[in-house]
């Protein structure tokens, strides 16, 4: 059996070498490494894909979200709110930009944010809405933007875990993550499941107005060469990197259904295991299918039941099997953002989460051997 990874991009690498290398090669020929013609073309494609007005690359997923507020022109003191269970970046900016972060709890099956918690915590000072789609499935976004339009108040989709997802509305329509606020901000980190080979970020909307305030921000605030009409930041995805990008979008949908297929091996082995709830589908469907894109699996996450979680984590590394705790501590409880403001009945779900969520491998290049051994390896520990 060959060495088990939590993210093989070697591997994967090796399946698109000669594309990569020719693009990158290109690249390195042509000179043109800012906004050269790869990140344009990268841009229209993804464009197509996800099938919204307009894509702005940045340079990584945290000043995509930063930019994106900034462009809805959020002042300091307006409230925003998000969800507690999440990466650090996700409240990271709002707090940057001197607005208010309000985390509430999610729910226990998608780890999404709860419309339930997000509703009660709207005042009059609150102004946005950051559903984090975490860890490859769409949040709520029939409740969200339901409750965004009854308040009147932005939507900004932190979708850096789950681009290439569908989210099925309750009417039917469907929709790419990232494709439903007002404005998305997505992550091309190497490990996401369309990730570069540095650092990269977009930003995407239907808001023509929007877009432009927002292409003007990520260089320095000019539409022309010298002209500065609007404060902006230096963040731009170079064309190295659009390049490797461009080779691997026209393999999302493909690599996502690998993991979809990986993640149903995984579920079905822990099937009868009382103490290991597998993820849940929280969209119309009931099980991992082949007939959706409702989840991605950035992440393949167990809640293990019986308090052995730490002791799994110690187990599983002498077993040279890599797996992560995302997260181990809650936002509101973490030194940077403790707030007075927050009750511990408030996350109570969160709370639990940490204690017991464990992620395994989950990558395109995840064999049958390496999940059998996983699975049974987890098994044999955990009764049930």
């Amino acid at each position: 059996m060959k060495k088990i990874q939590m993210v093989d991009l070697k591997g994967q690498y090796e399946v698109i070498k000669d594309e990569v290398n020719a693009s990158i090669s290109n690249v390195l020929e042509t000179s043109a490494f800012i906004n050269g013609p790869e990140v344009h073309a990268f841009q229209k494609e993804l464009e197509d894909y996800l099938k919204v007005k307009h894509v702005i690359p940045c340079a990584n997923g945290t000043d995509a979200l930063q930019i994106a507020m900034m462009g809805l022109g959020l002042k300091p003191g307006d409230e925003v709110i998000t969800a507690d269970f999440t990466f650090a970046a996700t409240v990271e900016v709002i707090a940057l930009l001197q607005l208010t972060p309000v985390l509430v709890d999610v729910e226990p099956d998608s780890f999404n944010i709860d419309p339930v918690a997000l509703e009660k915590a709207i005042t009059s000072k609150t102004k946005a809405i950051v559903p984090v789609h975490l860890f490859g499935q769409c949040a709520n976004m029939d409740a969200v933007l339901d409750i965004a339009e009854k308040h009147k108040l932005y939507v900004i989709e932190d979708n850096a875990q789950a681009i290439g997802a569908d989210y099925t509305f309750k009417n039917g329509k469907k929709l790419k993550a990232g494709a439903m606020g007002h404005v998305a901000a997505t992550s091309f980190f190497p490990s996401k499941n369309l990730g570069c080979y540095g650092d990269g970020g977009a930003i995407f909307t239907n808001d023509d107005e929007l877009a432009h305030t927002l292409r003007g921000i990520v260089n320095h605030g000019m539409y022309e060469r010298y002209h500065h009409d609007v404060v902006g930041v230096n963040s731009r995805l170079d064309s190295i990197q659009a390049a490797v990008l461009r080779s691997k979008l026209s393999r999302l949908d493909g690599y996502n259904a690998s993991r979809r297929a990986a993640a149903r091996k995984y579920s079905k082995a822990f099937e009868g295991n009382k103490n290991i709830i597998v993820p849940q589908m929280a969209n119309s469907c009931n099980e991992i299918c082949d007939t959706c894109d409702c989840h991605v699996f950035h992440q393949y996450t167990l809640r293990i039941l019986n308090g052995q979680r730490d002791e799994l984590v110690k187990h599983l590394a002498e077993k040279q099997i890599p797996c992560g705790v995302y997260y181990p501590i809650p936002l509101h409880r973490q030194k940077a953002y403790l707030d007075e403001r927050y009750q511990e009945k408030d996350f109570s779900v969160t709370n639990q989460l940490v204690k017991e969520v464990i992620s395994l491998p989950m990558h395109t290049e995840l064999d049958d051997e390496q999940i059998d051994f996983i699975t049974e390896t987890i098994n044999k520990f955990i009764g049930g």
